[in-house]
């Protein structure tokens, strides 16, 4: 499967589906990720019925489907090590950068939020959470697992694992590696070049 389908997969899960066991349903805390996440898909499939996609719609789209994920922590981890030597102003602009990208590309098929979704864990354990799904896209299940942390009364996503494979560690490789060979200013080059690039795909 290419990047961009993986991206909106590993998104899928957070807007669509039911919670399918008792305790999930018994827990407060389980509850209120569930009220979350079914809200956001009432949202969302109110606004891809309602019409075509114009540009406000999009942007809303995209404040749905990403609402929930924790970029910034996100960020902070796949850079490991390297996010200690940043300054404040770079890490800013890398985190926005990193999740205007995401943004985008969990517009590039909005038929895979067709995806049948069930959720079969919610696990809660203080301020941290972990939500076990399986994702059925064209007719082939995946276990999705997410990954939250509360800050500030709200949930947020920080890492998604799709078959046991963590979307922060394979992002963590990645940039590790070009910072490693070339520098931070390659690896915000290269973002910056994959920015402009989904921005005119998108206005075109």
């Amino acid at each position: 499967m290419n990047t961009p389908k993986l991206l909106v997969l590993l998104l899928v899960g957070l807007l669509l589906g039911s919670f399918s066991i008792a305790r999930a349903q018994s827990s407060p805390e389980a509850q209120k990720l569930r009220q979350l996440l079914e809200s956001r898909d009432r949202q969302i499939k109110a606004l891809l019925d309602a019409g075509p996609l114009t540009s406000e719609r999009r942007e809303q789209l995209k404040d749905l489907i990403n609402g929930v994920v924790d970029f910034e922590t996100m960020g902070r981890l796949a850079l490991g090590p390297f996010w200690n030597d940043l300054t404040p102003a770079q890490r800013q602009e890398f985190v926005e950068v990193f999740s205007d990208i995401v943004r985008e590309q969990s517009l590039s098929d909005l038929d895979i939020y067709r995806a049948r979704v069930r959720y079969d864990r919610v696990e809660v354990q203080g301020d941290s959470a972990r939500v076990v799904t399986t994702v059925t896209y064209k007719e082939t299940p995946t276990q999705v697992v997410y990954l939250f942390t509360r800050r500030d009364g709200q949930w947020k996503a920080y890492d998604i694992i799709i078959d046991e494979v963590s979307t922060v560690e394979g992002y963590a490789r990645s940039f590790q590696s070009v910072i490693r060979k070339r520098g931070f200013d390659a690896l915000m080059n290269s973002l910056r070049k994959k920015q402009a690039q989904l921005a005119r795909s998108s206005s075109s």
